[in-house]
């Protein structure tokens, strides 16, 4: 399958284009906006504070680590962890990214449906993205189409699960611009313009996996089904 000059021109091609705009944009806009800052000259740490003095979000853990660009929030232990760039400098981009991070606490707080759904679906996209390929590729090796199609069934997993968690990061970048509306940490236009910048590029990287897991689950399908069609 792997060398298999239609993978490489259905899945492989496209998915490096996508994936690398995605990543050369999001990039791009962090490296710009990192080194301008923000009128209130806060740190993302002072913003993660800011925003639950507000009274619009209740308090929850904010602890500093990982890699740069690593920031997420972990609705099962309530904490939000930010990298050590984005808690420490009081950038355009800190402050988006730490707000982005609140968008996602105020959606657990909230009881976001789709937050929810994307939590259920965590254990099944783990399974499937580890166990999927391993099954489709014994199934059509052994020649057992039902394996094969178990397999199919796994990875589909995670493609629901990238199509779910858009309209998620999206409405997080969503919640954080209002947050900081309404904190009054959008000082001026430079600082929204600045925002929202930062917060599309970060979405356009959920577009690119959408993207990248749909063409290969329908790869694998063309596969299974181009096989049970042979016997």
């Amino acid at each position: 399958m792997f060398f298999d000059p239609t993978y490489i021109l259905m899945v492989f091609l496209p998915t490096l284009l996508i994936t690398g705009l995605a990543q050369l944009w999001v990039s791009s806009a962090y490296r710009k906006w990192s080194h301008i800052q923000n009128s209130r000259r806060i740190t993302g740490y002072d913003t993660a504070q800011a925003l639950m003095r507000g009274g619009l979000i209740q308090q929850v853990g904010v602890e500093v680590g990982g890699s740069e660009l690593s920031d997420h929030y972990d609705p099962t232990k309530g904490i939000v962890r930010l990298s050590p760039g984005v808690a420490s400098q009081p950038s355009i981009a800190s402050m988006a990214i730490a707000a982005h991070e609140f968008g996602h606490v105020q959606q657990h707080q909230q009881h976001s449906p789709l937050m929810a759904m994307r939590s259920a679906l965590v254990p099944g996209a783990k399974l499937g993205s580890g166990l999927g390929f391993t099954l489709i590729f014994l199934g059509m090796i052994l020649n057992f189409m039902g394996l094969a199609l178990i397999g199919l069934i796994l990875f589909a997993a995670t493609t629901v699960f990238t199509f779910v968690t858009l309209p998620v990061e999206l409405d997080a970048s969503r919640r954080a611009l209002i947050l900081l509306r309404e904190s009054g940490l959008l000082a001026d236009k430079q600082d929204e313009q600045g925002a929202r910048a930062v917060l599309t590029a970060a979405a356009f990287t959920y577009v690119a996996a959408v993207a990248t897991s749909l063409l290969t689950l329908l790869y694998y399908a063309m596969i299974v089904f181009g096989g049970r069609s042979r016997d």
